[in-house]
């Protein structure tokens, strides 16, 4: 088995205003209804790109999928219809997403389904206490149909989001929890992995952050990961780092982000943000060859 670590410190993500932006999600659409497959909030705008394809809205079995552009009422003409699906080919087709249960006291569940490049994914997430979230659960598990068992894998992971403030709480002199707040685990034919995040305040209002990974191969290929890992071992252990450093940057890129707003000031940002198409993203020109001048003739020799 082969075990990486690295600490970071990353700014800090204010609890009441994380607990405040969830619990303002949730009542928007505890209070959204649907209109012929639109699900409008209570001001009457339509959520951007999410339609109910099945079932009762806020029910379980609910099936809902993406439209853009489409407005309440609005229908396709005999062309769209008949036309496929228009997506980016470097972005995932997420086909549907149901909802299991939608209890927003106590829990609310929801599964997904997603093709990218020929891998068909499931993806679930189960949020305990959606107002003040308690704890976010995750499941991934992948596959390609036209492959075999090295194009299967599977993920969990359990953020215990009380655990995680308890552990911040403590004092600077405390030792570390004794359980990860944070664990995942992925599983393949060849190996399986194990991440944990472990955060401690650092006394300065920002975060120490401790990112654990642990490789290790599955029965009799035990031995050959052993000596794979032996070779590859400094390879690994920079891309981990970086990886870790490339997410800290895009944590606080979406910290700086973020409304600073509170009460209904920010209830009404989120609708905004649910309500509006983002923004799109301008594409770099090709940067255009230039032609080379021409060449003066040489001289004519005598």
């Amino acid at each position: 088995m082969a075990r990486f670590e690295h600490t970071v410190t990353v700014d800090a993500l204010d609890r009441g205003w994380f607990e405040e932006t969830a619990g303002h999600v949730v009542d928007l659409f505890e209070a959204s209804r649907e209109q012929d497959g639109a699900i409008l909030l209570p001001d009457g705008r339509p959520v951007h790109g999410l339609r109910l394809l099945k079932g009762r809205h806020l029910q379980p079995g609910a099936e809902y999928g993406e439209a853009p552009g489409k407005t309440p009422g609005e229908k396709e003409t005999a062309a769209e219809s008949a036309a496929p699906p228009e997506k980016a080919p470097s972005e995932p087709a997420v086909e549907s997403a149901v909802l299991r249960e939608w209890r927003p006291s106590r829990v609310i569940e929801v599964e997904s389904h997603a093709v990218d490049e020929g891998m068909s994914m499931r993806v679930g997430v189960r949020l305990r206490e959606p107002r003040a979230p308690k704890s976010l659960e995750l499941s991934l598990d992948g596959h390609n149909p036209e492959g075999g068992s090295l194009y299967r894998f599977s993920g969990r992971a359990k953020a215990d989001l009380h655990a995680w403030w308890a552990a911040l709480e403590q004092p600077l002199t405390a030792p570390p929890p004794a359980r990860a707040p944070v664990v995942g685990k992925a599983v393949h034919r060849l190996g399986k992995a194990r991440l944990t995040v472990t955060p401690r305040a650092a006394g300065d209002g920002s975060w120490r952050v401790s990112v654990v990974l642990s490789l290790r191969g599955r029965w009799l290929l035990r031995p050959v990961a052993a000596v794979g890992l032996f070779f590859a071992r400094k390879p690994v252990e920079r891309g981990f780092r970086e990886a870790v450093d490339s997410s800290v940057a895009e944590w606080a890129e979406m910290l700086a982000e973020l409304p600073r707003l509170r009460g209904e000031a920010l209830r009404a940002e989120i609708a905004d943000a649910l309500t509006e198409p983002p923004e799109p993203v301008a594409e770099e020109p090709e940067p255009v060859a230039e032609e080379p001048e021409p060449s003066e003739p040489a001289p004519e020799s005598l």
